[in-house]
């Protein structure tokens, strides 16, 4: 049994002014704190979204009562909702309990009926698991546990609150990213309820999907969790790329682990260990956790037992570069952005960059290869998938180290190198904009990258050894015409 906070503490958790409003309104003496803040308060995790379900009160008298304390905004009233904002800047949402009718399908198909005196538990039914149906009582400072969640909570135990639960597809994957973030298992009841829902993933919305990988992707702490429970309920296999991992070989004697779906899921728990990946921001997360999950898409088209040095082994060449392809279709089919694709793939054909021979020239080409991303994500990426073959030591490999430094000796680490020629310095080195000015820019960019300067001295040294005409030749002479502007022939 894993230990939680103390219930009768969560009252203490309440920012003032909330508790404040919830003593001095009349109108909100049947208030109820509910949701994800009761249960993060319990795992000991932040807690900044704070929802109240207000029992026996018409819409109407609740939105004027609130009025008293706020700005007040009614966008919500087909659904019962009151959106407060306090002089602070807070805002609260004010509901009231209401009723669900699936009437079609899909996510959205639902009639909404307001019914402010329905009892809590009945209101409480139409919550997804029973870790988010808890609600505090303020007045009697008591938690409200309809369905047994706090036992739940302690058993890290995902479980559905009622039948109701099969008429939203889309709480399957909720229950994927509730599993990696809270690190919890399945209940076999739950599990068997999801797999008679299977075919019902089609009706959800690409957008929908997107959101709750996005979830796991910025915010588990043992995302393999996630990964075990799509496994568990049998919609895996609606993520082909993922499905295809499981059972895929390795070489015990680089991967003791087991085989592709088992590492990948312990470089994903890595990636969440990171200090790097905790101290970065939402897309950055996302980009590194969806780049560890797809980085070895390939191995399974392309595993195979050669001989190496007269021994067996099972090897899977060309995975990484092979994987880009396939890492961009499975993002785009589940909606992520083109941003993050566009970081991801690269991330994912160079993961085994290390590896290489390692020079300040292939070192900045590298940078180069990996823009929008860097060479600092790439080191994440690889840290992860080598501290994912348990019980090997979980370290940041040598080769991993002097590929950090020597980009930072080369100040590429952090960003693509830059071209130190520009256009302007052709210019005051003589020579006329034109066509031609591409083709010299580019070719020195190219020599930049292969080391043959470092800096603008550098550079012009390399433009004066190339033979390229200056302005004082005859194919570079203004003409009659040109006579008295600006070298760019600007008015």
């Amino acid at each position: 049994m894993s230990a939680i906070q103390n219930p009768s503490d969560f009252g203490t958790s309440l920012p003032d002014e909330l508790q404040q409003i919830l003593a001095a309104v009349p109108e909100l003496a049947g208030a109820l704190v509910v949701g994800g803040c009761i249960r993060d308060f319990l795992l000991g995790l932040p807690n900044k979204d704070h929802d109240v379900e207000v029992y026996g009160v018409g819409y109407d008298a609740l939105a004027a009562a609130l009025s008293r304390c706020g700005q007040v905004d009614r966008v919500g009233q087909p659904f019962g909702v009151v959106k407060v904002t306090l002089a602070s800047g807070a805002i609260y949402d004010f509901s009231l309990p209401r009723r669900e009718l699936k009437v079609a399908k899909g996510h959205k198909g639902f009639d909404v009926i307001v019914d402010p005196n329905l009892p809590f538990r009945e209101a409480a039914s139409r919550r997804d698991f029973t870790i988010n149906a808890l609600a505090y009582d303020p007045r009697r400072r008591v938690i409200l546990d309809p369905f047994g969640g706090l036992e739940d909570l302690r058993q890290r135990r995902l479980r559905h609150v009622s039948g109701a639960f099969v008429e939203d597809p889309l709480r399957v994957l909720r229950g994927m990213q509730f599993a990696g973030r809270f690190n919890l298992v399945v209940a076999p009841e739950t599990a068997e309820f999801c797999r008679g829902m299977r075919e019902s993933f089609a009706e959800l919305a690409v957008e929908r999907v997107r959101d709750e990988w996005m979830k796991w992707a910025q915010k588990s702490t043992v995302p393999s969790a996630g990964l075990r429970f799509l496994e568990a309920v049998g919609w895996i296999d609606v993520f082909p790329e993922v499905n295809a991992l499981r059972g895929v070989p390795q070489d015990p004697e680089w991967h003791p682990e087991g085989d592709v779906f088992v590492h990948t899921g312990h470089c994903c728990d890595a990636m969440a260990r990171l200090p790097g990946w905790r101290a970065a921001d939402a897309e950055s997360r996302a980009t590194y956790m969806l780049a560890m999950l797809s980085h070895d898409f390939a191995k399974p088209q392309t595993t195979q037992v050669a001989e190496r040095n007269g021994v067996l082994r099972i090897v899977s060449p060309g995975h990484e570069e092979q994987g880009g392809p396939l890492a961009e279709a499975f993002l785009q089919r589940i909606g992520v952005s083109a941003a993050i694709i566009a970081r991801v793939v690269p991330l994912v054909v160079h993961h085994l960059a290390h590896l290489q021979t390692l020079t300040e020239r292939g070192v900045r080409r590298l940078a180069k290869r990996l823009e929008p991303d860097n060479i600092e994500g790439l080191v994440l990426v690889m840290t992860a998938d080598h501290m994912g073959r348990p019980p090997k030591p979980a370290v940041t490999p040598p080769t991993v180290l002097e590929l950090l430094r020597l980009a930072e000796v080369l100040k590429v680490q952090s960003r693509a190198p830059r071209p130190i020629l520009l256009g302007r310095h052709l210019i005051a080195a003589g020579l006329r904009p034109g066509p031609a000015f591409s083709g010299i820019l580019s070719a020195a960019f190219e020599a930049q990258l292969e080391g043959q300067f470092e800096d603008l001295e550098g550079a012009l040294g390399w433009l004066g050894k190339q033979g390229f005409p200056s302005a004082g030749d005859p194919a570079y002479l203004p003409d009659e015409n040109r006579r008295g502007r600006n070298p760019e022939g600007n008015p």
